[in-house]
């Protein structure tokens, strides 16, 4: 059965979707099968990874409405053992029709039921807000990744994000965890980027990750050529930095998996 991870952060331009990219390839790279789910209207990661989501009839707006069933709208990607639930532009009105609907919060996690036991990673893609959309792609988690930018107002919000993963958590989804805070856009020659990570600290004592994910040209260039880094290039840092968090999740799969009661 697949682990679902939500890649969110409310604030955008934090690198949450090539995040997502990176380590979905990476993932599968170490022979994962893994699923990205596109929860962004932006369809960045649709784009990043070489879908045009203009081309496409239906995406994860239809699959969450129950029009489709979610297999039926999964794209192969070029690496094997990766695929791609894509977005489409039609799923900003999503937000909107969710509000009327009942057990509005379950949509999206209802939806990946069936698909579930076919992955053994399924990631998700929320988009830069706090709103409907994103609230269902946090009760689809099992856990939370949050990548934060090391930049001055990286930590606008991060407080507001985390009491809305608790009230999920007291709430609806008593078993979400939160898995970590990945550090993105490092820049090891500003003091600015050293202040982050000791304020990061402070939020999460035990849950960042060793990997830090450097300020990188090729991470940026990637997603116009519809490439993830590491067809695009596995030798650069960023690559590097990418393939190493990918290992640190699976470590700390193995080590939940080790941990619980046989």
């Amino acid at each position: 059965m697949a682990r679902i991870i939500s890649i969110v952060n409310q604030k955008g331009g934090v690198g949450k979707t090539t995040t997502a990219i990176s380590v979905g390839a990476y993932l599968a790279e170490m022979g994962k099968f893994v699923l990205i789910v596109d929860l962004d209207p932006q369809a960045n990661a649709t784009s990043g990874i070489g879908i045009d989501h203009r081309n496409l009839e239906r995406g994860v707006y239809e699959a969450v409405l129950g029009q489709v069933k979610m297999k039926e709208i999964v794209q192969p990607t070029a690496h094997v053992g990766l695929h791609m639930a894509p977005a489409t532009t039609a799923l900003a009105g999503l937000n909107v029709e969710l509000v009327q609907m009942e057990q509005r919060e379950y949509v999206l996690r209802n939806s990946l039921l069936e698909i579930r036991n076919d992955y053994d990673f399924i990631l998700i893609d929320c988009p830069p807000t706090l709103g409907l959309l994103t609230l269902n792609g946090i009760v689809a988690g099992d856990e939370i990744l949050i990548p934060v930018q090391a930049e001055y107002y990286a930590l606008e919000g991060l407080g507001q994000l985390l009491e809305t993963v608790q009230l999920v958590k007291q709430h609806i989804r008593p078993e979400l965890e939160i898995l970590g805070a990945v550090i993105t856009m490092y820049d090891p020659r500003t003091k600015l980027s050293d202040d982050v990570l000791h304020e990061l600290y402070k939020y999460f004592p035990n849950n960042i990750f060793r990997s830090v994910i450097p300020r990188n040209v090729r991470l940026a260039e990637a997603p116009s050529f519809g490439r993830t880094i590491v067809h695009f290039d596995a030798g650069s840092k960023g690559a590097k930095a990418y393939e190493r968090l990918a290992a640190e999740i699976i470590e700390r799969e193995n080590m939940t998996l080790a941990l619980r009661p046989v």
